[in-house]
């Protein structure tokens, strides 16, 4: 366990002004951030089996069979390299006094790619932070061979999922920039330790969303202890996910903080351009999302061509400028060009505040701007009878009127039937759905996608990469 987890006590950096909560957590005047004022020493399985941290619950896997019902199929929110994921209720049925709360439970598969190690590090990380940008792990349980962990409810379920689901959904331009200034913070609180906390393994699927569209990571199966010291980096086995890992981490496993600040420039990158990272169904030279946008970034006319055309007229130009040359410099070659995250989270700030961000997203907001999303075409004879409805209706429009006071009455010169919509409406097709989180209806129907129904039918395939280890 010492590879994933320093033996000595790792002191945060305290801030001015910060009071120390009971929890033995520092909180900020605004209280929008948490942070350990000291991370114990790793506990291993024998330890966690007596003695958990402070506010994480230990169940027993009967308390947790009962919460996803005997793990039922039709609860299954995803499946990953650590296990299943299930959605779950634990109230009073489950444990005695225990509020009732949706959970997601994730259950260790003892032949799939981790193990162990990286249930102990998701454990020992997330049972000492708390922050609003990072998922909550309610409680786990380390019963015999069973190996669980039981995290916070995420309605929105990943970014990954909203952004390059097979439907036809549109995440908003001020969404994205929300989710990824809470990402970023997620990262900064990580990074403003004395001795940093690396995340590792930075990517779409790690980024879970609440009903709210708030940000919060998941996933710390590959988190390390920065370096200490006079040590510029941590030297350690290469392991993420292609396309996101640092250039000069995948040639040397050299790991410092900046590390992961070129895995969200990869993911910045992936929000602004609405691709995946790695797509080897595109033309060759644009595989690599990094490999061919980041060039184009700095040069405001190729900017404008390449940008997700889904977010057109959502953005001002100054802004996109701004969020493109930040993404540009966090995919520096170099590790010293790339910014820290305390400035990318400046910048973003300072985004947010431009007063073309502010009037822009009021107009939206007055719009009340949608998604659409893709449904099945109707059967052929469906459609045949409902022309034939619709025939008779235009047949009887069309009958010449009476004279009124001796004067012919003007005939219509529309000749063909319409087909019931302007130019600017969506076609049939296409039903408008889910309100932007912009707008006042923000939460309606968002459970529908993100999860199953209440009659436990699926409304979507599970996504592979949910809650994914």
């Amino acid at each position: 366990m010492g590879a994933c987890f320093s033996q000595e006590e790792h002191r945060l950096q305290s801030r001015p002004a910060e009071a120390v909560g009971p929890d033995g957590l520092r909180k900020s005047k605004s209280d929008s951030k948490a942070i350990a004022s000291v991370l114990a020493p790793p506990k291993d399985v024998v330890d966690l089996q007596v003695e958990g941290y402070g506010n994480v619950n230990i169940f027993t896997y009967d308390e947790l069979r009962a919460a996803t019902k005997n793990f039922r199929p039709d609860q299954i929110l995803g499946e990953g390299g650590f296990g299943v994921v299930y959605k779950g209720v634990i109230d009073e049925n489950v444990r005695a006094g225990f509020p009732s709360r949706q959970v997601a439970v994730k259950e260790l598969n003892p032949e799939g790619f981790q193990g162990d190690k990286e249930w102990l590090a998701e454990v020992n990380y997330l049972g000492q932070l708390s922050h609003p940008n990072l998922v909550e792990l309610i409680g786990y349980c380390c019963e015999g061979s069973h190996r669980l962990l039981v995290y916070e409810y995420m309605a929105c379920g990943s970014l990954e999922k909203h952004l390059f689901r097979r439907v036809c959904l549109n995440m908003p331009w001020s969404t994205r920039m929300k989710i990824a200034l809470g990402a970023a913070r997620g990262l900064e609180y990580l990074h403003g330790a004395e001795r940093s906390i690396i995340y590792r393994d930075f990517k779409t699927s790690n980024i879970l969303l609440d009903a709210d569209y708030n940000a919060k990571l998941s996933d710390f199966g590959l988190a390390r202890t920065g370096p200490s010291g006079d040590q510029t980096h941590v030297s350690t086995r290469v392991m993420g996910t292609y396309g996101y890992a640092a250039p000069e981490y995948v040639m040397t496993g050299h790991l410092t903080a900046r590390s992961d600040v070129y895995g969200f420039g990869v993911v910045l990158l992936e929000m602004i351009i609405g691709r995946r990272a790695v797509d080897k169904s595109r033309p060759t030279r644009e595989h690599n999302l990094v490999d061919w946008a980041r060039p184009l970034l700095v040069h405001n006319r190729k900017l404008f061509r390449i940008i997700d055309p889904r977010m057109e007229g959502q953005y001002s130009t100054k802004a996109a400028i701004e969020v493109a040359s930040l993404a540009y410099r966090c995919l520096s070659q170099n590790p010293k060009g790339r910014p820290t995250m305390s400035q990318v989270v400046e910048t973003f700030e300072t985004v947010q505040n431009m007063p073309e961000c502010q009037d822009i997203l009021l107009q939206n907001s007055i719009t009340g701007a949608v998604t659409l999303y893709e449904v099945p075409k109707e059967p052929a004879e469906s459609v045949e009878k409902e022309k034939a409805k619709q025939e008779p209706a235009v047949k009887t429009a069309a009958v010449p009127q009476p004279p009124v006071n001796g004067k012919p009455v003007p005939q219509s010169r529309r000749t063909r039937p319409g087909n019931g919509r302007s130019k600017s409406e969506p076609s049939l097709e296409c039903k408008m759905y889910i309100p932007s989180p912009d707008s006042d209806g923000q939460q309606l129907g968002l459970e529908t996608l993100a999860s199953p129904s209440r009659n436990g039918s699926m409304q979507d395939p599970p996504d592979e990469d949910l809650y994914k280890i």
